[in-house]
């Protein structure tokens, strides 16, 4: 059988591109390489940043992602935990608080300075003498392990395929992919879409694509069987994982990420966290730019390192019984996803590097099957993948 399209992962980007595919009528196989996830959908705090556009384009992003979220549990059949909570933003106890909320005046919705009395009568469990103040807005937040198994089981409903597989090479014909390789099988495609997050750069340079892709390997600890503690979801106002992004992911940098075991840039931490509906807490994060996709690190000391830092913001939480985690999360560098074919070849296209993929994805993914049933995007357009870096 030769599918119209094979879509290779099944993170959230994954899920809902397949999912959206298959409902406009193609033929879908579903890629998975792990039968129980380790993927960025799978640590994600589950937050909605619709209120963070920046241009138009992300703006009416945000704007789509949030009338998505709003009748997606209905369209899927499945509760995915969807809800609107307050995002705390906490600001430094040696920062000035204007400062920081001048920086937010970019937003769609700038959110709210709170003195750290009011945030703390926000969030109870934040630590008030750490913090100089907080911002906060409304945010929408939804269990994304949830969300995924529901786009994987509804693309089912509209007979699309979904496998265990780990794809190790594509079928290739002069300037043409006709499908992909697993270790058993060889699957036939007219397309093939790679949504396969942090992994996506070193896949397609392996395969001879190079596309300017980034990932951070994501360090974090779950807490599991604990009753609600956390009324907010809690992260710095200054996040650092965003300037490492923009810093990492230059044209002088660029080419350090095709070096084995290169360390881009020093490792940035993030206190934060956030409790799921069943309980479970995410406590992070600490980011590294690695240029393996393997992480040659120190769990002891990296969950040591968390530990302490949240001990600063939320103490009640820092030293409860956890597991340390790592996954690798995507990022393209211009705070943009990229969407599109991949330069040079034909029947082959990427959908990863999302900086906000839970708001974008599954707008986009309803963009990109009407693209490919001939409907012509404006906003597609403006994702495509760029071409390398010559080395």
């Amino acid at each position: 059988m030769t599918y119209d399209w094979i879509v290779i992962g099944a993170g959230i980007t994954g899920a809902a591109a397949a999912y959206e595919l298959a409902k406009v009528g193609f033929s879908v196989l579903l890629l998975e390489q792990d039968a129980i996830a380790n993927n960025a959908t799978r640590y994600s705090y589950g937050g909605l940043a619709y209120w963070a556009g920046v241009s138009d384009v992300t703006t009416q992003l945000c704007t789509e992602g949030k009338q998505r979220y709003l009748q997606l549990a209905e369209e899927l059949g499945t509760d995915i935990e969807f809800r609107e909570l307050n995002l705390v933003l906490t600001i430094d106890r040696n920062t000035d608080p204007q400062t920081l909320l001048a920086n937010y005046a970019q937003f769609a919705v700038t959110p709210q300075l709170l003195t750290p009395q009011e945030a703390g009568g926000l969030e109870p469990l934040l630590n008030q003498n750490a913090i100089s103040g907080a911002l906060t807005v409304k945010h929408g937040h939804m269990n994304p392990i949830l969300t995924t198994q529901a786009y994987i089981q509804a693309m089912q409903r509209y007979n699309g395929v979904w496998a265990i597989a780990k794809v190790v090479d594509f079928i290739k014909e002069r300037d043409r992919i006709l499908g992909v390789k697993t270790p058993d099988t060889a699957y036939a495609a007219e397309n093939t879409l790679v949504c396969t997050g942090g992994w996506t750069r070193q896949f397609l340079r392996e395969a001879g694509m190079p596309v300017r892709v980034y990932h951070t390997h994501a360090e974090l600890i779950e807490i599991t069987g604990t009753t609600p503690q956390l009324q907010t979801l809690v992260m710095p106002a200054n996040q650092m994982r965003f300037a490492l992004e923009a810093a990492a992911s230059t044209d002088e940098l660029d080419p350090l990420w095709n070096e084995g075991d290169r360390e881009i840039l020093s490792p940035i931490f993030d206190p934060g966290g956030v409790q799921f509906l069943d309980g479970r807490i995410l406590l992070g994060q600490i980011s590294r730019t690695l240029s393996t996709t393997s992480l040659q690190s120190n769990a002891q000391a990296s969950e040591s390192q968390i530990r302490a830092g949240l001990r600063q913001i939320l103490p009640s939480l820092a030293d409860l019984p956890g597991t340390w985690h790592s996954c690798l999360v995507a990022f393209s560098g211009t705070r943009l996803p990229i969407v599109g074919s991949v330069p040079n070849l034909s029947g082959v296209h990427v959908f990863s590097g999302f900086t906000n993929p839970l708001v974008y994805a599954p707008p986009l993914a309803q963009r990109f099957a009407q693209a490919a049933a001939g409907n012509n995007d404006p906003i597609l357009s403006q994702l495509a993948p760029q071409s390398p870096i010559p080395n």
